[in-house]
């Protein structure tokens, strides 16, 4: 057990995760280094990598980029519109917003193996530019799919969101159609994890250029 005597230290918060959604949380003791950490989130400049246990059927592609916009439906949650419809003002002023992520296969009803992250490389042959709402057979043969996810972006519910228009939610996301229960299991929260983030550190501060890597714990 550790004791700290006096007052415990401030600490600083430099990114979130949807509720529901374990894995990497950045808490850093300096609220100027916290306040640099956020801006790196917010402009891109730090690579962020999920994993999550989907249900639905078995994707025909092993790498995937998806291209839409993001904003909130005429009931008020989040929906996919299609990349045509970027900078359309919405009901409530409310304007949609560019969204991408890509997406890689690691295994399908336990058939496969987990790869270590690398650098996606997205290419235009597996680019799915979304123009319409996706169609999903709730009667085909679900499967056991663990993917790992890309986001470009920081779009609220947008890893969930991408999942279902391709036809694998996330199991326990009912609010986005996945499925509460699987093979005698019930699900309390969506299985989402956020595996690993990392940034050029020399951009952020004046120190010797290196890359920060943080990890979740397996």
């Amino acid at each position: 057990m550790c004791i700290i005597s006096g007052s415990p230290p401030e600490l600083y918060l430099a990114n979130r995760l949807d509720r529901d959604t374990s894995g990497v949380m950045l808490i850093t003791k300096s609220h100027k280094v916290a306040s640099k950490m956020v801006k790196a989130f917010t402009d891109h400049k730090v690579t962020k990598t999920y994993i999550a246990l989907c249900i639905g059927p078995a994707p025909k592609w092993e790498k995937i980029t998806v291209k839409s916009v993001h904003g909130h439906s005429k009931f008020g949650a989040y929906r996919v519109y299609a990349a045509s419809d970027v900078g359309r003002v919405l009901p409530g002023v409310s304007m949609v917003k560019d969204m991408e992520t890509s997406f890689e296969v690691l295994s399908i009803n336990g058939q496969g193996c987990f790869k270590e992250r690398s650098e996606f490389r997205k290419d235009e042959e597996n680019t799915v530019v979304v123009e319409e709402k996706a169609v999903i057979d709730s009667y085909v043969k679900k499967d056991e799919v663990v993917v790992r996810y890309y986001p470009r972006n920081g779009r609220t519910h947008q890893i969930r969101l991408h999942c279902r228009y391709l036809g694998i939610p996330i199991i326990g996301d009912v609010k986005y159609e996945g499925v509460k229960e699987w093979k005698g299991k019930s699900y309390d929260g969506h299985e989402l994890r956020a595996e690993e983030d990392s940034l050029d550190i020399i951009r952020l501060f004046a120190f010797v250029g290196c890359k920060l890597e943080f990890c979740a714990w397996t």
